[in-house]
């Protein structure tokens, strides 16, 4: 009869570590976006997580020879914010193992409907839906 005490005392160390994995699941860190272009840290701010862009392959826009800005921004007052430094989203815990809440892409000046999931320790996926229409990408991590 040793087996079934020490099957059951197996499964109440693994659901006693379940909220240490879930801890360890968190997205802060650094991100690199799936196509290489931007990177993004991921900071706690108050219950939610915060995304702002911390890096760019490209820093300067070549049109201009000055850092890039928010130009496609539907509001004008804001057209002259630079992209890195940009926090492009802050989303809370969605009950469902990840966050949700608007984000923005500053390639377009739109806000979307968006999801932050982890996908595993290096991996996270970052999605946006307008409507009906829905995307994601997947980052991978280059710093904590």
């Amino acid at each position: 009869m040793p087996r079934p005490v020490f099957a059951a005392a197996a499964l109440a160390v693994g659901l006693l570590l379940v909220p240490a994995a879930a801890r360890a699941a968190e997205p802060t860190g650094t991100w690199l976006t799936q196509n290489g272009d931007a990177r993004v840290r991921i900071a706690p701010c108050g219950k939610n997580i915060c995304g702002t862009i911390v890096w760019l392959k490209e820093p300067i826009d070549p049109q201009t020879g000055r850092p890039h800005l928010d130009d496609k921004n539907p509001d004008p007052s804001r057209r002259t914010r630079k992209i890195i430094g940009l926090r492009i989203f802050a989303m809370a815990p969605n009950g469902e193992g990840g966050w949700s809440g608007p984000i923005y892409n500053s390639d377009d000046g739109r806000t979307y409907a968006g999801k932050v999931l982890v996908r595993g320790p290096a991996q996270i996926e970052v999605a946006g839906c307008a409507g009906a229409l829905c995307g994601s990408e997947t980052w991978s991590r280059v710093g904590r």
